[in-house]
């Protein structure tokens, strides 16, 4: 017998939660904001909307359905399971944060604060939850398969993200190593920057999207679906023993970008989670490239 679908949702603590928890008490974070010329209420009012949202998806689960909750700070320790439907209900960067932790299962993006959000991932209002479920039971729910960047070390070390994976030094500080392609005909270059960027056509809506501009917007960028990837070495320095002449370019789904470091540390870590990163020292390959799992985002 096969196991009712078990709704995950997934939220993050709001600002109001971390303050009260910082400051002990409704009034005294309340203080400390108006010493900074700010008011609790517009906090605490975004507050409500999160945990509105939260219970107005969750009376929509429909009753023989199973059902937990997991905040992002836990992500990493939580199991997912096959029979899972992931509801993300927040900003479009939770949905980002979970991808790399799931293998095919659905998620629908739920917007809990509509205009404050670009709405790229959280596509939904909590007032659509009903038939969202009633569309993924029956398997008519149509989906997005968003493409996903996927960094391997040598050592078989693994990570996965659905906007950007970023490479280098602990803290931004000047990263070193040899960059080349692989099936460039073996051209590598040594450099030393502040880290290397590789993202994806929904990466393209933020980081990636504010250092292409920077570089004039040469190269086209991806859509989510695309099968195509981006990568640029940031602020790469000019010396006697770095060079600088493989600093941007795009991956197609059968091109790795490689990496050798030659520093004592080097990270990488994917969608702005520095907490779950992969750690990388003195002699060690990377290959970075197109991931062959994607996100399945109902539409």
């Amino acid at each position: 017998m096969s196991l009712a679908p078990r709704v995950v949702l997934v939220h993050r603590t709001t600002e109001y939660e971390e303050l009260v928890a910082r400051h002990g008490t409704h009034g005294q974070a309340a203080f400390f904001l108006s010493s900074r010329g700010r008011d609790i209420e517009e906090v605490a009012e975004r507050h409500r909307r999160a945990r509105q949202a939260l219970t107005e998806v969750t009376s929509a689960i429909p009753l023989t359905w199973r059902q937990t909750r997991v905040e992002r700070a836990d992500l990493d320790r939580f199991l997912f399971g096959p029979e899972d439907v992931v509801v993300v209900v927040g900003q479009d960067g939770l949905v980002a944060n979970v991808a790399k932790y799931l293998a095919g299962q659905p998620v629908l993006g739920i917007d809990a604060d509509p205009g404050r959000n670009p709405g790229v991932l959280v596509r939904h209002r909590p007032a659509d939850a009903a038939g969202l479920f009633a569309s993924t039971q029956s398997g008519r729910g149509d989906v997005d398969e968003l493409t996903m960047v996927e960094a391997v070390a040598d050592d078989t070390q693994r990570l996965v993200a659905l906007n950007e994976i970023y490479l280098g030094a602990v803290g931004h500080q000047t990263a070193r190593y040899r960059l080349g392609l692989e099936g460039d005909g073996g051209v590598v270059e040594a450099q030393a920057s502040s880290g290397v960027l590789i993202g994806t056509g929904t990466g393209a809506t933020g980081w990636i999207r504010s250092v292409w501009q920077e570089r004039g917007g040469r190269l086209p960028l991806p859509s989510p679906t695309d099968e195509r990837l981006l990568w640029f070495v940031r602020e790469a320095w000019p010396s006697p023993a770095t060079g600088t002449s493989l600093v941007a370019g795009e991956l197609a789904a059968a091109t790795r970008l490689r990496l050798t470091v030659e520093s004592e540390r080097l990270v990488a870590f994917g969608d702005g989670m520095e907490s779950d990163a992969v750690e990388l020292t003195w002699g060690q390959t990377v290959r970075v490239g197109v991931c062959r799992e994607r996100l399945r985002l109902v539409t």
